[in-house]
């Protein structure tokens, strides 16, 4: 398998696991509440600005989702932009590192976010190597 067929099917295993975020913009209080302590973390507050930030999050990561596609189906004429992405979901997750840490998640949610979004960003960034740049 190439190095560009691995980073089509790394663009599109992305953007399907971040567009399923969208689930969760329209699910019910009670059902996000309930996973929130499913997980083990404090009680939902049930607060408008809890309700807006949870969905209006899920549904930049699902619009996130659709950009990662887009750059899929044509990963030379976008090699740019799946840098861009690459590099800033690196940056991204360093930074939810440091976020989750100082919010005071747990260390399986810690692990399971940051660590998994800089190793994608890098795998992206490294696999753009073996997709020519475009002809200008």
């Amino acid at each position: 398998m190439t190095g560009r067929k691995l980073l089509v099917y790394l663009l599109r295993f992305d953007a399907a696991f971040l567009t399923l975020a969208w689930i969760a913009v329209f699910l019910p209080r009670s059902v996000m509440a309930s996973s929130n302590e499913m997980l083990g973390l404090d009680v939902l507050p049930a607060i408008p600005i809890v309700d807006y930030l949870t969905r209006s999050l899920a549904a930049m990561y699902g619009a996130r989702g659709l950009f990662g596609w887009l750059a899929s189906v044509d990963v030379e004429r976008y090699r740019p932009m799946v840098l861009l992405m690459g590099w800033s979901n690196a940056l991204l997750g360093a930074l939810l590192i440091g976020i989750d840490l100082y919010a005071g998640m747990p260390l399986y949610w810690v692990l399971g976010e940051g660590p998994g979004i800089i190793v994608i960003g890098l795998a992206m960034v490294y696999l753009c190597r073996f997709v020519e740049e475009p002809a200008s």
